[in-house]
């Protein structure tokens, strides 16, 4: 259930309100009794932790994570390329240069 913020119009009193998204707004004051009280928007109070879709995609603006050094192209495609191999794998460009129209 979430907690919403109110605020008394006539005397500025303020609580915290846990409540059902169904249930109605709260209208009257606890402190002066009038009808008065508005709700408030206020930012949600959670952190994104781990090494989820947040820490990958969004936490470093986007890009995705530096691999570690001596990480990257995995030793079967090194030695491909040194061969000078020509199949299909070797010689299809990475993902993000452009050429699948997922990149365009």
């Amino acid at each position: 259930m979430p907690i919403y913020e109110y605020r008394c119009k006539d005397c500025g009193f303020e609580k915290e309100y846990l409540q059902k998204l169904s249930d109605a707004p709260i209208e009257v004051c606890e402190k002066c009794g009038k009808p008065s009280m508005t709700k408030l928007l206020s930012a949600a109070g959670f952190q994104l932790k781990g090494s989820g879709w947040y820490a990958t995609d969004f936490k470093n603006g986007g890009g995705k994570p530096k691999p570690a050094e001596g990480e990257g192209k995995p030793a079967a495609a090194d030695s491909a390329s040194k061969e000078g191999s020509t199949t299909a794998e070797a010689a299809a460009p990475q993902c993000g240069a452009g050429a699948c129209p997922a990149c365009q």
